[in-house]
């Protein structure tokens, strides 16, 4: 596919204190380590460790809430439509709230390999596919050093054309297409939190 944007940004468009009461309610939620797909509701958190160890240690947890999507929507939408991208999608997954505490990170990854999703007990993602990914950073940079994200827009981690994404200020809200690689550098110091959110639907014709 070829892409007039990697990825579309907003600076800021979350205010500090909406950011604050997100990580708050956040951390108030049950934890868990972080996975990087396949079928692991069944592993312990150390077997899980154990599965992921060398390409992401973070811990996670779920917002399924319609304030929080009721604010995010209509930022993936304008984006959907001004990046030129016009993908088709009808549901969004559970938000992910992730932690990137000391030496945490995420290796080279993206969000879909455009695998048909298997679940025939869940309707509104049986059949569909990851489209659409946003992410929300809710800390402010002088909260954690490390930490940078970064794209592949040739999906070749090993390649070049890395972009450092520099809009990481507080509320800032990225969206790209699922299928871009990317990857979030370990954490040095501090705590880095952000929301991560799916815009899935039918498999691209």
């Amino acid at each position: 596919m070829i892409l007039n944007y990697s990825y579309y940004f907003w600076n800021q468009a979350l205010n500090a204190e909406l950011c604050n009461k997100i990580i708050n309610h956040g951390n108030s939620l049950k934890e868990e380590v972080g996975k990087t797909g396949g079928n692991v509701k069944d592993l312990t958190d150390d077997q899980k460790k154990k599965l992921i160890s060398g390409h992401r240690n973070s811990n996670v947890a779920w917002i399924n809430e319609q304030w929080l999507y009721d604010i995010l929507n209509p930022y993936v939408a304008e984006a959907n439509k001004k990046a030129g991208w016009n993908y088709e999608y009808d549901f969004v997954e559970p938000i992910q709230f992730t932690k990137y505490k000391l030496n945490q990170y995420y290796n080279w990854h993206c969000d879909s390999d455009f695998q048909v999703m298997d679940r025939p007990n869940e309707p509104n993602l049986h059949g569909k596919i990851r489209k659409l990914s946003a992410i929300v950073l809710l800390s402010d940079r002088s909260d954690y050093v490390g930490g940078d994200l970064k794209f592949d827009i040739r999906n070749n981690p090993e390649g070049c054309n890395i972009i450092n994404v520099n809009e990481t200020t507080k509320g800032s809200i990225i969206v790209f297409p699922s299928f871009i690689w990317h990857k979030v550098y370990p954490v040095t110091w501090g705590n880095r939190y952000s929301l991560v959110a799916w815009y899935i639907g039918r498999p691209f014709k």
